[in-house]
């Protein structure tokens, strides 16, 4: 890679950790500064960087490795994110925003009381560790084929970087630097590496002719993986804590209702992009042996000394969005809904707790990504267990306005189990898992919840004879 490239990269990562020592004393402040940036966020940035957290390395990556693969049809992931925005904006954000939380799973305390919290913050936080595992694997992938850095020292060194700025400013570093990234990613990969891919490609017409028959079609890739992106991807971004974690950032309903909205549109417009860029790079790039590296090697492939610096720093920028996003949202997560209701504090924690904690998970995330190197692989992992184990009591817990405090809990214990034994036995790309885990908590929660109800109207009923 040339001086040039590389200097962009490095003054990006630069001016991130720069970005996380100017916000650390107001992040500082209290806890609710540090997690939920004094839910004071306006319209603007509010939009920006949910944008930015939801664009991250699954999307960027694996959106490109998706369009490589099947063509215009590998835009049904990242679509899906848009969706969920939409109908999370329109639906659920005007009835929970106003309950001020922390957390998602802090819903399930004020419903179904502690234990459904803890054990839903158990699943939510494996499932953000594991997101941020994933965009951590992405960030190794990209620079490993672009700078020509190993893997392990690409992952080390972007990891220092996010967690660096993440530590420092919490939930303002996220915002600030998700700005950036923001317009650092709109500019880098929709107005730049698409129109130069699919002129490379011979436009629209070449690629046509060039690639594979069904390239073109939305529903080439298969109505089995159309379904199970339906329902990984819709259904978890609804109740995610790392997108919900921005949702309490929103100074007002507003805010939330219409950046959601704006969102979910970006969102399936950088979905055709992804997949476009993937399949443009099919006709020029036909034999690529990893289809993860397909991003890293078409950037390579087009674009000149300089540009190529920027679409780097822009596909950085959109997979530590997520990776960030994700890392402050699992340690909010074991901090407020695992350990404090545990040990049954009653309130929230400190900066510096969160802080530490921060530090620690994001080590370990860092460690498991050299490790591990298939992002689609990852992320249905992640997405397997949030929603197979606790959409159902969540999306309960907001709509509902009582619940049976059993039925959450045997309900997310039991469809966990049930999820980690089918991927074992059936492979982490195998949809029975998911099928299996959501079959399993819609059976449990609503049959408990029945019978607990049941057995409280034949008592009333008794009272009445009795009197």
């Amino acid at each position: 890679m040339a001086t040039l490239d590389l200097l962009v990269v490095a003054a990006y990562l630069v001016g991130m950790v720069a970005l996380g020592f100017s916000t650390q004393r107001r992040a500082a402040a209290s806890q609710e500064q540090f997690l939920v940036a004094g839910r004071s966020v306006g319209p603007l940035l509010y939009s920006g960087t949910l944008a930015a957290i939801i664009i991250g390395g699954g999307a960027t990556v694996g959106g490109v490795k998706l369009g490589y693969t099947y063509g215009l049809s590998g835009m049904w992931l990242v679509s899906m994110y848009g969706l969920g925005m939409i109908v999370m904006g329109l639906l659920l954000v005007p009835r929970i925003l106003k309950l001020e939380l922390y957390t998602v799973a802090e819903i399930l305390q004020r419903r179904f009381g502690p234990s459904a919290r803890i054990a839903g913050g158990v699943v939510m936080g494996c499932y953000d560790f594991m997101i941020v595992v994933v965009a951590t694997i992405s960030l190794g992938a990209v620079a490993e084929v672009m700078t020509g850095v190993p893997r392990t020292e690409a992952i080390l060194l972007c990891s220092a970087v996010m967690i660096g700025y993440s530590v420092l400013g919490g939930m303002w570093a996220l915002t600030a630097t998700d700005i950036v990234q923001f317009v650092i990613k709109t500019v880098g990969i929709l107005f730049i590496l698409l129109p130069v891919a699919v002129w490379r490609a011979g436009g629209l017409g070449g690629m046509q002719a060039a690639l594979p028959e069904g390239f073109f079609s939305l529903t080439h890739i298969g109505w089995d993986r159309i379904a199970a992106f339906v329902t990984l991807y819709f259904l978890g971004i609804l109740i995610g804590q790392d997108g919900w974690q921005r949702v309490f950032t929103a100074r007002s309903v507003a805010v939330a209702r219409t950046g959601g909205v704006l969102v979910g549109m970006y969102c399936i417009l950088y979905a055709a992009a992804g997949a476009l860029i993937g399949a443009a790079g099919r006709t020029f790039l036909p034999d690529l042996a990893d289809a993860d590296l397909a991003f890293a090697a078409i950037v390579n492939a087009v674009l000149p000394v300089g540009l190529r610096g920027l679409v780097l720093a822009a596909s950085l920028a959109a997979i530590m969005s997520t990776a960030t996003a994700c890392l402050l949202a699992t340690s909010t997560v074991f901090l407020e809904d695992v350990y404090l209701t545990l040990k049954g504090s009653g309130g929230s924690g400190t900066v510096t707790q969160t802080r530490l904690l921060t530090l620690v998970l994001g080590v370990i995330a860092a460690l498991v990504a050299c490790v591990m190197h298939d992002v689609i692989a990852a992320l249905t992992v992640g997405y397997n267990l949030l929603v197979g184990a606790i959409f159902v009591p969540i999306i309960a817990a907001m709509l509902l306005p009582r619940g049976v405090p059993e039925a959450a809990l045997v309900s997310i214990v039991a469809s966990a189990i049930m999820v980690i034994v089918l991927m074992f036995f059936f492979g982490i790309d195998s949809v029975v898992p998911i099928y299996g885990g959501l079959a399993t908590s819609v059976a449990l929660f609503f049959g408990i919840t029945l019978v607990a109800r049941s057995r409280v109207a034949a008592r009333g009923a008794e009272v009445g004879i009795d009197r």
